[in-house]
């Protein structure tokens, strides 16, 4: 396996340090990560600015004077949006991009599983004609659960995708990591990581003088280790599965400690090491 880290985490978007990909790619190699994912979107790699092969070689340069691999370029879609605006061509200005979908109103379940089913499709045929693999997370409504994923490849039915599978969803489901892992593996090209502590939510009652528990909880991302989701079961589930992929680390949300760069860096640090530990990578 091999630890990889994501650009999301200097992208701004939760108020923590930004980075230029020059200087994320510099970043990454600084802080000894062999690979990195990076974001398909400003202020990252966004078609929009990288639209010759003279900028794309500058970047791919620079990437291998310092030795780090271009693992995967992460793509951002929701093929179940715009229903409220037909005539605009939502699937198509996405098919670039790819995630599945959040689901709208439970009336339009099998509409919505059928139109990112029909974008994956023509997603997963796309690339292969380039030469590129396509990865799917389980990180929007639709394949959310290994069981869902399972059966969204399977009307898929395209050999070109394969799975990005991460624990953090699993964990929050109340999934079990470990059967769930063993059984995604061999579909696997690689997996993104990240940590939480949970945050029970309380409203007082003061006509109770009491205070009535909020469902769900919030989180808050920590450094990999020192938050609730098992990695160590996750990963036992990966090995006898027989995966040997990118093992990605993100920070994709407000983060204990802020979004200053020096805290970024600290957790990125941490969090490479536990990565090297979970992969049984010596130090």
């Amino acid at each position: 396996m091999t630890p990889a880290l994501f650009s999301v985490s200097y992208a701004g978007y939760w108020g923590q340090h930004r980075l230029s990909v020059g200087d994320f790619l510099r970043k990454a190699a600084a802080l000894g990560y062999p690979a990195v994912e990076i974001g398909g979107k400003r202020p990252h790699l966004s078609p929009l600015d990288y639209r010759d092969d003279e900028s794309l070689a500058e970047l791919k340069a620079t990437a291998q004077k310092l030795g780090v691999e271009i693992a995967t370029i992460a793509g951002y879609t929701d093929f179940t949006s715009g229903r409220q605006s037909a005539e605009v061509p939502f699937v198509e200005m996405q098919v670039r991009y790819v995630f599945s979908g959040y689901f709208t109103p439970e009336a339009n379940f099998q509409t919505d599983w059928a139109r990112c089913v029909e974008a994956l499709r023509e997603c997963a045929a796309m690339t292969a004609d380039y030469g590129v693999v396509l990865g799917l997370q389980n990180h929007h409504d639709v394949g959310l659960t290994a069981e869902s994923l399972e059966e969204l490849l399977i009307d898929v039915g395209h050999p070109n995708l394969k799975l990005m599978f991460d624990p953090w969803s699993i964990a929050l489901t109340g999934g079990d990591l470990y059967e769930t892992a063993r059984r995604m593996a061999p579909r696997m090209v690689q997996t993104t990581l990240a940590d939480y502590v949970r945050l029970p939510r309380f409203h007082y009652r003061p006509e109770l003088v009491n205070y009535e528990r909020q469902e769900p909880e919030a989180v808050r991302a920590v450094p990999l280790g020192e938050g609730f989701i098992d990695l160590d079961s996750f990963f036992r589930g990966l090995r006898e599965g027989g995966f040997d992929g990118y093992v990605a680390y993100e920070m994709c949300s407000p983060l204990r400690g802020g979004g200053g760069e020096v805290n970024l860096d600290d957790a990125a640090r941490r969090s490479l090491r536990r990565i090297r530990e979970l992969i049984g990578e010596s130090q």
